[in-house]
């Protein structure tokens, strides 16, 4: 539909079919990786993430050097990557059918943390705020950051999707890298150091020349990326045995605040302008505070008793 396409309708019809497949798919994959990690949940979250990073990391590439010159009609190319992912599902999928069967009959683990509901509900409220102040400052970012590059910098469309894969092949960078500092150093600790790390960088961008502004914009990329799978983890520690819930409600909650953010900046950027944006946006890993009215739990392996 994206590809063939001659009217707006089509279009949102052809994207909300796109994010409906979406919606289904990430929830139960989380769920999946969670048993595949052998422990090392914020790997698995990790590398469950990076896949989609990397995508969105290589999609402005293909647009600059497939979709711009080719035309609208070359999207319908892309179905073939879709059709590569099914034939890798149904086999992923397999896996986990067996690995149930093998253990149904195994006494569940006694939950690692049992808090009080009214915790558990502030604390699942904090991080849906820590979400949000991620997801919407990453949507001004993927959505507008060309746009940006173009109007202020005067560069061509194709070096501004080219410089926009730069800030994707960052967030993929942060994501690997962030599953293995959540398993070593907790979650919390790697939430505390993305929201909050990220805010000198975001203050700094507003105001930086062009390659400034190349640069904050990857190291804001690798900060703000490694959040997520430590958030998503905490929360999974947080409510035990509802791992495909807490993955449902936080990765539907981040696409849709990124959506929403995205059509409400851009009003913004309308009556106003794009660097505006940006300078009001730069205020958001402020929200990286309220990780002080987080639990402490989810420490990870460095402060676990070594065995004698």
């Amino acid at each position: 539909m994206l590809a063939y396409a001659h009217s707006y309708w089509m279009l949102l019809v052809g994207a909300g079919v796109v994010g409906l497949g979406s919606a289904v798919f990430h929830p139960e994959s989380s769920r999946v990786a969670r048993p595949a990690s052998g422990g090392r949940h914020g790997l698995a979250q990790a590398l469950f993430r990076v896949g989609g990073n990397f995508g969105s990391a290589v999609g402005p590439l293909l647009a600059a050097f497939i979709v711009l010159p080719r035309g609208q009609g070359s999207v319908a190319w892309f179905s073939l990557a879709a059709l590569l992912g099914i034939g890798i599902l149904w086999q992923v999928g397999n896996w986990y059918s067996r690995h149930r069967a093998a253990n149904r009959t195994r006494k569940a683990p006694a939950p690692a943390v049992t808090l009080p509901r009214k915790t558990v509900i502030t604390a699942i409220a904090v991080l849906a705020l820590l979400v949000f102040s991620k997801y919407v400052y990453m949507s001004s970012l993927s959505s507008f950051y060309t746009f940006y590059m173009i109007e202020r910098f005067a560069v061509s469309v194709q070096d501004a999707q080219i410089l926009l894969f730069v800030f994707s092949g960052a967030v993929a960078i942060g994501t690997v890298a962030g599953g293995p500092i959540v398993d070593w150093f907790g979650t919390k600790f790697v939430i505390w150091l993305s929201i909050s790390g990220a805010l000198p960088f975001t203050l700094a961008l507003p105001y930086a020349d062009f390659t400034r502004t190349v640069v904050l914009t990857f190291i804001i990329g690798v900060i703000l990326a490694s959040a997520f799978s430590a958030i998503v983890v905490f929360a999974q520690e947080l409510v035990p045995g509802r791992v495909g819930m807490i993955a449902g409600l936080f990765f539907g909650f981040a696409f849709g605040i990124g959506g929403i953010g995205a059509a409400v900046l851009g009003i913004v950027a309308d009556r106003t302008s794009i660097e505006f944006v940006y300078q009001i946006c730069s205020y958001l890993p402020l929200l990286g505070l309220l990780t002080i009215f987080l639990p402490d739990i989810g420490k990870g392996r460095r402060s676990k008793p070594k065995a004698v």
